[in-house]
């Protein structure tokens, strides 16, 4: 189908030079794009997600690690007891 856009001189500009450097037809590059552009935006949210992993310092040989529930339990309970003390 033949039509008449207008494209940014930037766009453009990019596609042009996209086109020159792979050794293709600027109509090619701009339907390939086109065409991926309109793929994103019917599939939002299709990259997968990513995470970074960081660092939580050594290992702490003071407390044992068998019971980390029990220490997180214990940690939360204090956490909720330090806040009801702030409220009196």
């Amino acid at each position: 189908m033949r039509t008449t856009l207008t494209i940014d001189d930037e766009i453009a500009m990019s596609l042009k030079d996209f086109a020159h450097r792979n050794g293709r037809s600027f109509r090619q590059v701009v339907n390939e794009a086109l065409r991926k552009g309109v793929h994103a935006l019917e599939n939002p949210g299709v990259q997968p997600y990513r995470l970074s992993p960081a660092s939580m310092g050594p290992v702490r040989t003071t407390i044992n690690l068998d019971k980390a529930l029990s220490l997180a339990d214990e940690r939360e309970d204090e956490a909720i007891a330090m806040k009801l003390e702030l409220r009196k």
